[in-house]
């Protein structure tokens, strides 16, 4: 089927993982599926929100809950929205300042390398601060409906620090975390890449761990649509899936990372040196023994583009546990309305790939590589273990 509109407006934030949205578009990809379409570069999540909820774009690169949150009417203008697609896994990292990470590299007698030795680092440092009647450190994260603030929790939390009680806690866009860092306003942030990297390549910070190292699946960004928008133009909703998914497909083939730097910051979608956007750009494949790779990011390998529900179920479930979400919400309703692995299915049986056949799985079950049941194979699948060793049933 043709798209029923050619022209659309998508939105994006300045961050590495807008890169498929890029790729699509400055490859050529979008125009092969017959669409005729603009890149809106946002400076907040929040003005991205409100241009989708008022209708000024048809469709952008969204944090996971972002969807959830929307349709709730929890954020913003109640509106429903839908994601078919994850964009990447991945992608984000903690970062803190030169002076909190020296105190906490003194609190961490087998160093820092694993994210809960260094966990416990901070709240030892969280701890000597109170004792000192010293003020809470400051954190900060890019959104109140973010996996960034979810992970961060779970990360603090996994080594003895209250979130609530013993930090103070705020919101600021992506583009400003680095900054803020250095003028001392802030102690640490959680926030995607480049902000990671940049913070290290100026000399402000060290980055700790990175989201992949919290959670081995971890979901990040997501191609949303307003519920209305992919009601009333199906075909073209398909048509920009299609195309991201090859777009994914091009970002995790081997070299195209640097390229794709390169593009990110040539076509003006990131005020970084190219460098930095590489390093922050990394494949987790790349990995070796003491090189953890904080920020990287998962673009389409290991059914990354999958749009698990029980990944939204695991976020909704952190809601929850911080008093964030309702415990009487039909919480499974609202994610089967927003997270749709039909439509998934549909674009990637177009462009001929294997899909899982389940919509959840059990999350944190595998330390190792494993296999997954695909449509047209099994899928080779990386490890998805939290940096506790739970697990999580989706439910």
């Amino acid at each position: 089927m043709k798209p029923e509109i050619t022209r659309l407006t998508l939105g994006v934030l300045p961050l590495n993982d807008a890169a498929p949205l890029v790729v699509a578009l400055e490859h050529g990809l979008f125009a092969a599926e017959g669409l005729e379409v603009t890149l809106s570069v946002e400076t907040s999540w929040a003005g991205l929100r409100d241009a989708m909820q008022l209708g000024l774009l048809d469709g952008a690169q969204l944090l996971a809950l972002m969807p959830l949150a929307s349709t709730l009417g929890l954020d913003g203008r109640k509106t429903p929205m839908l994601s078919a697609l994850t964009l990447n896994t991945g992608g984000n990292a903690i970062t803190v300042s030169q002076a909190l990470y020296r105190h906490m590299e003194a609190n961490a007698p087998r160093g820092l390398a694993d994210p809960v030795d260094s966990a416990r680092a901070l709240a030892a440092v969280v701890e000597q601060r109170r004792q000192q009647g010293e003020p809470p450190l400051r954190f900060a994260n890019v959104y109140p409906f973010s996996s960034h603030r979810y992970l961060l929790r779970y990360w603090m939390a996994a080594g003895g620090v209250d979130p609530d009680a013993d930090m103070a806690l705020r919101v600021v866009p992506p583009p400003l975390v680095a900054s803020r860092l250095q003028a001392g306003e802030l102690d640490g942030y959680c926030v995607g890449e480049p902000w990671n990297s940049l913070a290290e390549h100026q000399g402000i910070g060290r980055v700790i761990c990175g989201s992949l190292d919290i959670w081995g699946g971890s979901q990040e960004k997501v191609f949303g649509v307003r519920e209305a928008w992919a009601e009333q133009y199906p075909a073209t909703h398909q048509a920009v899936l299609r195309a991201l998914l090859r777009a994914c497909l091009w970002l995790d083939a081997p070299g195209n990372r640097p390229k794709a730097a390169r593009l990110m910051c040539e076509g003006g979608y990131l005020d970084v040196p190219p460098h930095v956007v590489e390093q922050g750009m990394r494949d987790p494949a790349e990995r070796t023994s003491g090189d953890g790779l904080p920020g990287a990011t998962r673009f389409h390998r290991h059914a990354a583009n999958f749009p698990w529900r029980s990944q939204t179920m695991w976020y909704a479930a952190q809601m929850r546990r911080w008093g964030h979400l309702d415990e009487a919400l039909d919480l499974s309703a609202a994610v089967e309305r927003c997270v749709r692995p039909a439509l998934y299915r549909q674009a990637a049986e177009a462009v001929g790939l294997s899909v899982p056949v389940e919509d959840t799985r059990v999350e944190g079950a595998h330390a190792q590589d494993w296999t997954l049941a695909g449509s047209h194979g099994d899928i080779d699948m990386a490890p998805d273990a939290f940096m506790d060793g739970a697990r999580f049933s989706g439910a």
